[in-house]
């Protein structure tokens, strides 16, 4: 099996797992695709070290939570100036994930899968400040401090963001129920 041969059964492997962190952190199909190409790129760069490793899996992980951390920060600033431009309010982002849960079909009767759609839409509409502490703490599994530390915020910060997001998926869940 060729060099080409094995990297391409890599990204197989991985892709989906890579493109899921990304996409929950960032709630953008277009940028977790990005996000996604940079980490196979920085793989490939690595990939006598990390190809065969049974650490590739944590390995990419983690790169793809930096990188979206790193993507996070550098729009971050972008936001910021159309906020002071036409002040985005709490209540347009109230308002923006009230519109994303009124388009979800409401049924009698819901299925594991219509319940898991709705959650990925509810978490993908949420404000990223919500979305990003939420993610890391029960999909990557990193505990308060370490969120903390990572996004460069306070411990009450992030347990008052996280504390906020399941109350806003709370509601998105019960009234898509």
């Amino acid at each position: 099996m060729s060099d080409v041969d094995r990297f391409e059964a890599f990204v197989l492997r991985f892709q989906d797992m890579v493109y899921a962190t990304a996409f929950r952190l960032l709630g953008r199909p277009a940028d977790a695709e990005d996000v996604a190409q940079t980490v196979f790129l920085r793989a490939f760069e690595r990939f006598d070290q990390v190809g065969e490793s049974p650490a590739a899996p944590g390995w990419l992980k983690t790169v793809t939570t930096n990188l979206c951390l790193n993507h996070l920060a550098r729009h971050r600033a972008r936001w910021r100036l159309f906020s002071e431009m036409g002040r985005a309010d709490e209540d347009g982002q109230v308002e923006a994930f009230e519109s994303t849960l009124a388009a979800l079909p409401l049924t009698d009767t819901i299925d594991e899968t219509d319940a898991q759609a709705a959650l990925e839409a509810a978490l993908a509409a949420l404000p990223a400040h919500q979305r990003v502490p939420l993610v890391l703490f029960h999909y990557e599994e990193k505990s308060y401090q370490d969120i903390a530390a990572l996004l460069g915020v306070s411990l009450g910060k992030v347990k008052t963001d996280i504390h906020r997001a399941r109350a806003a998926l709370r509601r998105a869940v019960t009234r898509h129920a």
